[in-house]
């Protein structure tokens, strides 16, 4: 199961922080990544992390958003760095997880930037 939080209303430039908790099985996780879907648009990947820490991004949010995970907690983080958001980056986020070749879709968390 992957609960995602962290989404709401932040002015262009400012800054949020996404988390992502797994329970269930997570040992068997391989690859955890978050995607985000803007109203009228296809989903797309945002970021991925594997278990061996290598990273990959989108090319519009590379240098702006940082992809991280905890392992001792289970949670995976996109930290929207501060000064770096812009109205495009509005969306639902979705937080994601490879397992066994499956993969699971937390419920998403809604990213608004406006002024």
């Amino acid at each position: 199961q992957l609960q995602a939080s962290g989404g709401g209303l932040v002015q262009p430039g400012g800054s949020l922080r996404l988390s992502c908790a797994a329970s269930g099985n997570v040992f068997s996780i391989t690859r955890m990544g978050w995607y985000r879907q803007a109203p009228g648009k296809q989903r797309e990947l945002v970021a991925a992390i594997n278990r061996g820490g290598s990273t990959n991004y989108a090319d519009s949010v590379k240098g702006r958003f940082t992809i991280s995970r905890d392992d001792a907690k289970n949670t995976l983080y996109l930290q929207m760095n501060s000064h770096s958001l812009k109205p495009e980056d509005t969306a639902v986020y979705y937080c994601i997880a490879v397992s066994s070749g499956l993969v699971y879709w937390g419920q998403g968390t809604l990213v608004t930037v406006s002024s």
